[in-house]
């Protein structure tokens, strides 16, 4: 089973990740986590930050001579920006105390319950570590389960379906296995042509007014196995698991795996997806109603999640109204580095929870020391379910 803690601040020093039940074998070297994370800095719309945030990566352990050995594999991301201007006093780890408390809290952020929960006075404690800059550690997670997961012949991609009032038809095609590079080669991530204009419009018009813009991505995994996740436990259930993760990143406000809300709006005989035999694939539907999973498990088809980001509550132009925690008086929120739109960027990392969640499943369900034990279950039980 795998799993995966992060730590570290936005402006500290580093990032840190740590990924424990990882098979021993799997190649991997520093090139595929610096591509990904290369990825999270894409799309139009993104601030002048994303310039500076140049991820360098270091292996502190748990890979030798470009595999994995089966111990945790550790890995550091560098902050290029920890050595220059304010922040390595701001953010010190020795004691001291700031001299420019944050006490406007953001509307819409961590920083006001956070504040409260912890009984702290300086929203810095709070936003450091609740700022999406954690999102970096979790793609490099999330990329070591895309190797492990494409050893067995699983690829996940994401696309952009809807940018503010900009939105992809229902009917348009989807990506599909090896479409990655055409969707990212897009400034908005965005599959369909015509409405990647649209979205670039809605990102021109909210950044000329100061604003922020939210939307949804979609997110697909092609070649997943029948039988990942399970019926018989409630925390088993492998969309409830997937709803999890993807509500776990920043802004997310809601989840839906295949179209569960456009289906809760019609009769059931035309809500499920039929099952017919072909005798050379087995077993097929010929619709994708149920995102691939049906009673908690993966039914072999594509799984189709889709996840809606709210607009980044942190604006150009300070407008939101708030209270200062000190003096109690109305003001507006304070204003740090921000971006009119992160939406694409967040396709990629709704990518990396799918894959930690399917790996994690895949690790479950097939069981092996190294790469090579993993592989050979994996070969068997899809054997198994072969056509006869």
């Amino acid at each position: 089973m795998l799993r995966y803690l992060t730590a570290g601040e936005s402006h500290g020093p580093a990032l840190v990740v740590t990924i424990e039940g990882l098979p021993a074998g799997l190649p991997i070297v520093l090139d595929d986590l610096a591509s990904e994370l290369a990825r999270r800095r894409l799309g139009y719309g993104r601030g002048p930050r994303m310039r500076f945030e140049a991820d360098e990566l270091e292996f502190i352990g748990g890979v030798r001579h470009g595999r994995t050995l089966g111990s945790p594999v550790a890995v550091l991301i560098h902050n290029s920006e920890w050595k220059t201007g304010k922040w390595a006093t701001e953010m010190s780890a020795a004691p001291g105390a700031t001299e420019a408390p944050l006490t406007q809290p953001r509307p819409g952020h961590a920083d006001l319950a956070g504040m409260q929960k912890y009984g702290f006075t300086d929203a810095r404690d709070v936003l450091e570590r609740a700022s999406a800059r954690e999102t970096a550690a979790r793609v490099v997670a999330g990329a070591i389960a895309k190797l492990l997961l494409g050893s067995l012949d699983i690829e996940i991609l994401s696309h952009v379906v809807q940018l503010g009032a900009a939105r992809v038809s229902p009917d348009t095609p989807r990506p599909r296995r090896g479409d990655l590079v055409r969707v990212d080669e897009s400034e908005v991530r965005c599959f369909d042509p015509g409405t990647e204009a649209a979205m670039i419009d809605e990102i021109k018009a909210a950044a000329k007014a100061g604003d922020s813009l939210g939307g949804k991505v979609e997110v697909l995994a092609y070649g997943c196995p029948p039988g990942l996740g399970s019926h018989v436990h409630w925390d088993r259930r492998i969309d409830g698991l997937l709803a999890q993760a993807l509500m776990s990143v920043q802004a997310m406000k809601g989840v839906e795996i295949g179209e569960g809300f456009t289906v809760a709006g019609v009769r059931g005989s035309e809500a499920h997806d039929a099952i017919h035999w072909d005798e050379q694939l087995g077993y097929v539907r010929d619709s994708a109603r149920a995102g691939g999973i049906e009673g908690g498990m993966t039914t072999g088809e594509v799984i189709v999640a889709r996840v809606a980001m709210k607009p980044l509550a942190t604006l150009n132009r300070p407008v939101l109204a708030t209270v200062d925690v000190v003096t109690k008086q109305e003001t507006v929120s304070f204003k740090e580095r921000t971006d009119v739109t992160a939406v694409p960027a967040a396709g990629v990392i709704c990518e990396t929870m799918v894959a930690l969640v399917l790996a994690t499943e895949a690790l479950r369900k097939f069981g092996g020391d190294s790469l090579d034990e993993l592989r050979r279950n994996h070969g068997s039980y899809m054997a198994s379910l072969a056509p006869r």
